[in-house]
């Protein structure tokens, strides 16, 4: 008899595990994804620059220095991403305070993405093109579009996934963003 209650207590133990992990699961903010990055270098590349009339003159490729020098936003677009879209007008409000964004083209179509560009216009100082998704790889990109936050040195200090809108900037990123300048 011990050993039939036995048998019935345990699928009552295994259900009662998975609800605690699933309850677990779903209190998780999956815009807080942990970065194995945070707090280290921007990893190195040499990718071309979309064209774009905002680019400086004559900029043809770009490398993680060239993030260096200032606090930035560094953020992964592209122009299949829906969220991007909606995110991208208020990227646009951020330049016009004055924030520096720069961007990465993600696994995108070179002429879909100027003409993104040109239609919406263009909040980055530079958006690198990442055809086969190296450089989003060797960051940990989940999708886009995500936006991390670099430090003067080309450090990153924050990751966010998904779309930037300004209760985000303002409660989450901007505190950040302003704690290093």
């Amino acid at each position: 008899m011990n050993k039939q209650r036995l048998f019935l207590f345990i699928p009552v133990v295994v259900v009662a595990g998975l609800a605690a992990l699933f309850w677990r699961g779903l209190s998780l903010d999956p815009n807080e994804m942990p970065s194995a990055l945070l707090n280290k270098s921007v990893p190195a590349f040499e990718l071309p620059v979309l064209s774009a009339p905002e680019n400086p003159e004559g900029l043809v490729s770009a490398n993680q220095e060239m993030l260096k020098g200032r606090v930035s936003l560094l953020n992964v677009w592209a122009t299949w991403c829906v969220t991007c879209r909606q995110e991208h007008e208020f990227l646009n409000t951020l330049k016009a305070q004055g924030i520096p964004i720069f961007g990465i083209n993600y696994k995108d179509n070179n002429e879909d993405a100027q003409r993104w560009l040109a239609e919406l216009h263009n909040p980055y100082i530079f958006s690198v093109i990442d055809a086969d998704g190296r450089l989003g790889l060797n960051l940990g990109v989940f999708g886009a579009p995500e936006t991390y936050v670099i430090d003067r040195k080309g450090v990153i200090r924050y990751k966010h996934i998904g779309d930037v809108h300004a209760k985000v900037w303002e409660e989450t990123i901007k505190p950040i963003f302003d704690s290093l300048n």
